[in-house]
């Protein structure tokens, strides 16, 4: 039955106070319960760690990051090796010992080379075959080569002792010179036109035996150490619009008949234009009918006078 107040309205039953109720405060709240968690169905407990198994696992990842630190000292991007059933770490540099030496390798592992790929045997036939078609090809040019230069030797860089040799030495057995005397001189007026100092030099008499010389008397008397000088010099004088002229400054032939085997030629006896005189010729008669240039004499550069010997070609 409840219980009247003062006010006369009914109230709540009062709950005795305990122990713990502070006196002369408001009542304590009663506090909630936290619920308890479902626990999934049929999950079993995780087993503890095999340190066996976990010392296993610390030494393959101290494998691989030998790996890693060898294939980042060629050069190479280290890639994760994939192992079923082992929660792999994500790639780390390997930190190198103290000095700069590579981490240890673990007990249990070595290091296999890893076998290069070789290429198909029909492409090693056929890069043999090709190499000995090269090495052919190069040992047949060099001996053509060599065998040209014995046979057709060249006269760059010969004196003009090497080049009587091979040029006015010869005569003796070959047709190599003019068969007229004025033609002789002619032909050393074009070949000095054209700059060729072989054929130029190689008119004049030249025998060491005997001591001629008459390429070296030729450049002394135009002011030169030697022919090949004085071939160069007298062409660097001839301008290209000249050389023609200068070429044809003395004839062939001439009308009047030879005195005999030995002929002395004047250059300034004929209208020297183009370029400047070469000064007096002494030509012989030799074998088959040859004229050689025996002698030579200075004279004037430039002609005075009316030429005095009439060219017939």
């Amino acid at each position: 039955m409840a219980e009247q107040r003062d006010d006369g309205k009914p109230g709540s039953e009062i709950e005795p106070a305990g122990p713990n109720t502070p006196t002369g405060g408001p009542p304590a709240l009663p506090q909630p319960s936290a619920p308890a968690l479902p626990q999934p169905s049929g999950a079993a407990a995780q087993p503890p760690v095999d340190p066996a198994e976990l010392e296993q696992f610390r030494q393959f990842q101290q494998f691989q990051d030998y790996l890693r630190f060898t294939q980042a000292q060629q050069g190479n991007q280290p890639a994760p090796v994939a192992d079923a059933g082992v929660v792999q770490a994500p790639p780390s540099q390997p930190v190198p010992q103290q000095g700069g030496q590579p981490p240890m390798i673990p007990p249990g592992y070595q290091l296999v080379p890893t076998e290069r790929r070789r290429a198909p045997k029909w492409a090693t036939w056929l890069g043999k075959k090709v190499l000995a078609w090269v090495l052919a090809i190069v040992i047949l040019g060099i001996a053509a080569t060599l065998l040209y230069n014995h046979f057709f030797p060249s006269d760059s860089g010969k004196s003009s002792a090497q080049l009587a040799q091979e040029g006015g030495g010869k005569y003796h057995t070959n047709h190599v010179f003019s068969k007229n005397p004025y033609e002789a001189v002619r032909f050393v007026y074009q070949d000095i036109a054209q700059g060729s100092v072989d054929d130029a030099c190689g008119r004049f008499a030249y025998d060491a035996t005997k001591g001629v010389d008459i390429q070296s008397k030729f450049a002394q008397d135009l002011g030169q150490n030697d022919c090949r000088q004085a071939v160069q010099a007298i062409h660097a004088q001839v301008q290209p619009k000249n050389r023609n002229d200068y070429a044809e400054s003395v004839p062939s032939y001439v009308s009047e008949p030879l005195p005999g085997d030995v002929v002395t030629i004047d250059s300034c006896s004929f209208p020297i234009t183009g370029g400047p005189a070469l000064g007096v010729f002494t030509v012989s008669k030799v074998e088959l009918g040859q004229w050689l240039i025996t002698g030579h004499a200075p004279g004037p550069a430039k002609c005075s006078g009316t030429p005095t010997t009439a060219p017939t070609g």
